[in-house]
């Protein structure tokens, strides 16, 4: 689950999910996301480095230009592992259902 745990911090950050929402658009240039933050070039990437790190995005050089694109495939495993956690046929553990007792 180390992917998962990378997407986990990286989606933790406000400005990195709304890049990420930007990317859905379709693939962007980095100048193209930086014209929507007011925040420095190095800021920006250390975003995309920790997004790159997590798998969440696609980079592409074409020239001098880098195109970022979003990948959706861990996202998707990080859904399926929360969604396996809220299933509703399970049952909560022992543990669980004595702390909710005590409230």
């Amino acid at each position: 689950m180390n992917a998962s745990n990378n997407a986990f911090k990286a989606i933790a950050d406000p400005a990195r999910r709304e890049i990420l929402r930007l990317l859905r658009q379709g693939e962007m240039t980095a100048g193209d996301l930086a014209g929507h933050f007011d925040m420095s070039k190095p800021s920006m990437s250390h975003h995309f480095a920790v997004l790159g790190e997590a798998d969440l995005i696609t980079r592409r050089r074409d020239g001098q230009t880098i195109w970022y694109g979003l990948n959706t495939t861990v996202l998707q495993d990080v859904l399926a592992w929360v969604m396996d956690l809220t299933d509703a046929d399970s049952k909560p553990s022992q543990k669980t259902e004595q702390k909710g007792r005590k409230k």
